[in-house]
Formats: C-alpha cells, structure tokens, sequence
C-alpha cells in the first residue's frame, strides 16, 4: 500500500513498486494529491478515502505486506494557520495506519519523515544522530511524533520501520515549495518577484527519482527493527541563486523584492544540508544535480500549467 499515492512522491514510489512486479494499493483522498498522477496499471487498485476513517483503512490494509507511508498535510510555510491539520493528518493518520498493519498482520513500513526534525541544527551537515533541539514548527513536530510511533510500534509490536529523512524534493509532479511559489509569482507578473526572507536561506536539494531509489536502495539492502536514513544531496543551494536560475530558464527578469530576515516565515530553518553518509555507504549517490532538478521541476510546470492553483 502506498498512502499518498496520488501525491508528488507517492505517485513516484507506486511507479518504482509497479516497475519491480509489486501489485500495488494506492489510498488517497485527493486534498492535495492528483488523480492524473496515480499510475494506470491492471496491478493498482486505487482507493480513495481518508486515513482518518479507521474502518475503511483497516478494510483496505487486508492483504498487504508492505505499507510506503507518504501521505501527510506537508504545507510548511502556513501549518500555523491550521495547526490541528498536522496533528490529525500527520499523527493520527499515522497511529491509524500502524493500527490497521497490526489488525492485518502487516509489519513493514517505510515512512517520510523531514530534515526539518532537526531544526536548526548546529551541525552541518546533520547526521541521523544529532540531538533534536527546539521543534521549530507544528510540521517537524507532528514528524518526530509520527517518528517515535513508529520506533514504539517495531519494538513493542515486532514492526520493521525504515525512516527516511528528505530534505525538500524537486521534480516532475511536484506542486508544491519555493520553486513552485516563485514559477506562479512570474507567470501572474514576469516584472516583479517577492522573496520572503533576504534571499540568503541556504538548504540542499535532491530529485524525486533520486530520493526513490534511496528508499529502494534502503529497503533492499538494511534490515533490523528500526532504520534511520537523511536523504538529500552533497550540494546545497542559496535562495538568491535558486532565482537567478529560474528567471533565466524562464526568460524573464524581475525586480527582486525582499520580505527582509533571516528566515522566510515563522519556523523556517534558514539553512538545511543533511549528512548523508549512511545512505551513500549503501551504493547510492544522487545522478542529478539541484540546478537540473529545478530546471527539470520548471519544464514540468511549464508543460501542466493545470497544476497551479486558483486562490
């Protein structure tokens, strides 16, 4: 089961799951993920429901083997207009999901978690044993809760959990993040660009095919109860220099104006770069760079302009 499916990295791992043979179950209830992303395969059933609804979920886990737990409310920049949203959709979806795998006998589940559980670390980069300071946001907060549910279900329930840190992913579906914020600024007024923040936030990157195949990598070559790995790319990247590619493969070129301060809103951690040692000791590494993922997430864009949202 991939929850989430029809999401930015669910639809991906569904199409990793149904490239390796795996008969695949997609549940989703389309608040932010898309129909059009779902694979269309004679070997995936879509569901589509709501992880909240213990009695459907508990319906729809019989027969599975292997839970990708993906689904989450992954607004950063405004879960304090809606903090509720992430302890239900983040938490209580999350101890729903481990409820129904116990009912059904399923034992293993990979879930995503966030680089933002470090805060601001510091240390740079931030290896999976770094102490956690002050949650910095409702969002990496509702992420160490679903964390610790599930470290406490593999050890009091015989669970396997593999947990994967990201930082922010790029790529083809991807509809939401600062390159997606500042391609529908241009679009709406190509001469004028707010950047909240001083443009001076500096976090890495990685591809959303690059991020998969971690996962894959990991699943496939780590075993034991409980499997802590950050993904995310050597590089990093300034916010300055994320527009100066972006106005470029646009072909436009705005008045860059700033929102001032060193973080882009309440419980943004101004600089992000993870430590990915354990993964890469696996055999992986990533094959594209940031500046072509956020030229690849651009072309996306640009060919399903369908995706932006009216609001």
């Amino acid at each position: 089961m991939v929850t989430g499916g029809g999401g930015f990295i669910g639809s991906h791992v569904a199409d990793s799951l149904l490239a390796q043979g795996a008969r695949v179950t997609v549940f989703d209830n389309f608040s932010t993920g898309r129909r059009e992303f779902v694979p269309r395969d004679d070997r995936l059933r879509l569901v589509e429901a709501d992880l909240l609804d213990q009695k459907k979920l508990d319906l729809e886990m019989r027969g599975v083997d292997f839970v990708f737990h993906m689904a989450a409310n992954a607004d950063i920049k405004d879960n304090l207009k809606e903090p509720r949203k992430c302890i239900d959709q983040n938490i209580v979806a999350t101890q729903n999901v481990l409820e129904a795998m116990r009912a059904a006998g399923a034992r293993e589940i990979a879930f995503a978690s966030t680089g933002s559980v470090y805060g601001e670390s510091a240390i740079l980069p931030t290896p999976e044993d770094a102490p956690f300071p002050v949650q910095t946001s409702i969002y990496a907060t509702s992420k160490v809760a679903a964390e610790g549910l599930l470290t406490s279900y593999a050890l009091g329930f015989d669970f396997r959990a593999w947990i994967f840190r990201f930082v922010s992913l790029l790529g083809p579906r991807y509809t939401h993040g600062h390159v997606y914020d500042f391609w529908r600024k241009l679009r709406r007024d190509p001469s004028r660009l707010e950047v909240l923040g001083n443009g001076q936030q500096q976090k890495s990157y990685l591809h959303v095919g690059d991020c998969v195949a971690a996962m894959m990598t990991a699943i496939d070559k780590s075993r034991g109860a409980i499997q802590i790995y950050n993904l995310g790319h050597t590089d990093w990247l300034k916010v300055d220099d994320s527009v100066k590619i972006i106005v470029r493969a646009m072909d436009v070129s705005p008045q860059i104006v700033y929102t001032g301060g060193e973080r882009g809103w309440v419980g943004d951690s101004p600089r992000i770069l993870l430590d990915t040692t354990r993964i890469t000791s696996l055999g992986w590494k990533p094959t594209k760079s940031i500046e072509e993922s956020v030229v690849e997430t651009l072309a996306f864009l640009e060919a399903h302009p369908a995706v932006e949202r009216r609001d």
